[in-house]
């Protein structure tokens, strides 16, 4: 279950909690304020606050004292701009909260971008929710041949099911075992009054990393935009990336012009080296151009030729 009874009703509580403010608000964000994202089998993302939007990037690029009068083409043109020569700063200006529930493992990759604001469940204080990830068959692949942090082909038959199987039972061994050194049953009674629980910030050690846990991440709109651009990218982990493809959904309700400058020049562009700018310039020139006599090495050209479209 994604959300508990308890939060369900306090999201109820704020959405029900509307408040006047001269602040800039985005109607098409304010629809979805605070209301949970399901993601994988227990996680979900949901927006619980920001601050500015897309006239917010502009009005910082020309430091002007209001909204300002000009076109909505004009504000596309500036952002396309900014977006392009990479100038920053104005995107900084406009800042987001969401609260996630994810597998620990993910949490993990997800934490190494750290230009964010994280508050994360405390194991140490409470006691974590009998909630694992398993994947779903078609996401259980077998280790990549040609990539050391990839996946391969998709396991089947009884392979899938026995890999399947001894992650469900490792898991809820370790989490029947995780409850029995706190001394408690599942629905919260010790399970032996005549004795005293191990503490919880060491029974914690033995959860298995597919467990859920939750953080409130703040961050602002353009870190945010590079944690999109690494993790919403087809060659990112499946299981983070499907966190950043809901999130996708809220930066596009939030600031739509920024929104589509990002897919234009970040997820949908592509970076050249000057080595690979000198083999494209020899082939509008004409030049039958090989790997041998390019320049780049091996990889260097795969990745050009993908990028070109070529086998």
């Amino acid at each position: 279950m994604p959300l508990t009874s308890d939060q369900e009703g306090e999201i109820a509580a704020l959405r029900a909690d509307s408040r006047p403010t001269l602040r800039a608000t985005v109607p098409a964000l304010e629809e979805i304020l605070h209301t949970a994202i399901p993601v994988l089998d227990h996680g979900f993302v949901r927006v619980v606050d920001y601050m500015g939007d897309d006239a917010a990037v502009v009005q910082a690029a020309r430091v002007s004292y209001g909204r300002g009068t000009r076109k909505v083409s004009e504000d596309r043109g500036l952002i396309n701009y900014l977006m392009r020569h990479r100038h920053t700063t104005p995107f900084e200006m406009c800042e987001i909260k969401y609260h996630v529930k994810l597998p620990i493992f993910v949490a993990r990759q997800w934490i190494r971008h750290r230009t964010a604001s994280v508050n994360e469940y405390s194991a140490r204080y409470s006691i974590l929710d009998r909630e694992f990830y398993l994947p779903a068959p078609e996401h259980l692949a077998a280790q990549s041949s040609a990539n050391r942090q990839g996946r391969g082909e998709v396991l089947s038959g009884a392979e899938a099911d026995r890999v399947l199987a001894l992650l469900r039972a490792d898991a809820e061994r370790c989490y029947a075992d995780y409850l029995d050194m706190l001394n408690e049953a599942e629905g919260g009674e010790a399970r032996d009054l005549a004795r005293d629980g191990l503490a919880r910030e060491l029974a914690r050690m033995n959860l298995t990393l597919n467990v859920y846990t939750q953080w409130y991440w703040k961050t602002d709109l353009h870190n945010l935009l590079h944690f999109l651009s690494l993790r919403a990218d087809a060659h990112a982990q499946y299981e983070i990336r499907v966190y950043a493809e809901a999130m996708m959904e809220t930066v596009r309700r939030w600031v739509p012009l920024v929104y589509d400058a990002f897919l234009d020049y970040r997820l949908g562009a592509a970076n050249l080296s000057g080595k690979m700018l000198a083999v494209v310039r020899r082939m509008l020139d004409g030049e039958a151009v090989v790997q041998a006599g390019s320049g780049l090495g091996p990889r260097e050209w795969r990745e050009l030729m993908a990028v070109l479209g070529r086998t």
